[in-house]
């Protein structure tokens, strides 16, 4: 019996190394090649011979990274708060609140998480151009602000979890629902609203689509687009646009190992997979 532990022990850690090189070899990758110059890039050495760091400098002062940086840092921002909060009421109001109607919108809730994002696409667009609003960051900020079907359910599933003694309690002290969701409800479901808030900020911050079709000035332009610019029609300063990326992908990496426990909690509490 300990020996069969033992080999189910073994098996899964070897499973789990061989996933974690899986999906670690593309970012080594992109580190090595964000060191190579252009001749080592072609002739495909896997490690550089001389360290080129002024990929990184090239990378800062080709194209206007602290403009487009600061473009995605605003977008992201008013995304997650956004979503966290409107998420957060709904959410609320889904599993805790007394109204008629909501066992059925909430399955036509959920439901809108099956019409894939291409579907609403160009009707999306068009409502957009109809209000003048294209080249704004508005069509990437105002859906945010009306939550997430997928967002709402983890959400809904963690004040599900609340028992409601607590809330008959507050309100036989006289709390209101305003005072109850924001006094109470929101300080306990840190854990969900974490991991709410890590989905939101990695979607916004790597989204290419979104930024791509509604933003049409140079100075508008966020990181993921302003990357297109080392992709040349006839010419790819490899290393110069992996060492772009590299920086690109700093904040996700630093914010999921600083905020991985929450992350985890909430996601463990609520019963959700990503």
């Amino acid at each position: 019996m300990r020996r069969r532990k033992l080999c189910g022990k073994a098996v899964t850690v070897f499973l789990l190394v061989a996933l974690s090189v899986v999906f670690l070899v593309p970012f080594a990758w992109m580190l090595l090649t964000s060191l190579k110059s252009m001749e080592e890039v072609y002739q495909r050495t896997i490690f550089p011979t001389k360290l080129h760091f002024d990929n990184y400098i090239l990378a800062v002062t080709q194209i206007p990274f602290l403009r487009y940086a600061w473009n995605t840092i605003v977008i992201t921002a008013l995304c997650v708060v956004g979503t966290v909060i409107s998420s957060a009421m709904v959410a609320y109001s889904m599993s805790k609140v007394r109204w008629n109607g909501k066992k059925y919108l909430f399955p036509i809730i959920v439901a809108t998480m099956m019409i894939p994002y291409q579907v609403t696409l160009i009707p999306l667009y068009m409502i957009w151009n109809k209000l003048g609003l294209i080249g704004s960051i508005a069509p990437l900020v105002v859906p945010a602000f009306f939550g997430g079907a997928y967002y709402i359910f983890l959400l809904r599933q963690f004040f599900k979890s609340i028992p409601d003694s607590l809330l008959e309690a507050a309100e036989i002290d006289g709390a209101g629902e305003v005072r109850i969701f924001a006094q109470i409800m929101l300080p306990l479901c840190k854990p969900a609203m974490a991991s709410v808030a890590i989905f939101t900020f990695i979607n916004t911050w790597s989204d290419f689509m979104g930024p791509m079709l509604y933003l049409n000035r140079q100075e508008s332009y966020t990181l993921s687009i302003g990357l297109q610019a080392f992709l040349q029609q006839h010419y790819v300063q490899w290393g110069i646009l992996m060492a772009a990326s590299a920086i690109f992908t700093i904040p996700m990496i630093v914010l999921f190992f600083f905020a991985q426990k929450y992350f985890i909690e909430g996601i463990t509490v609520t019963g959700v997979k990503g």
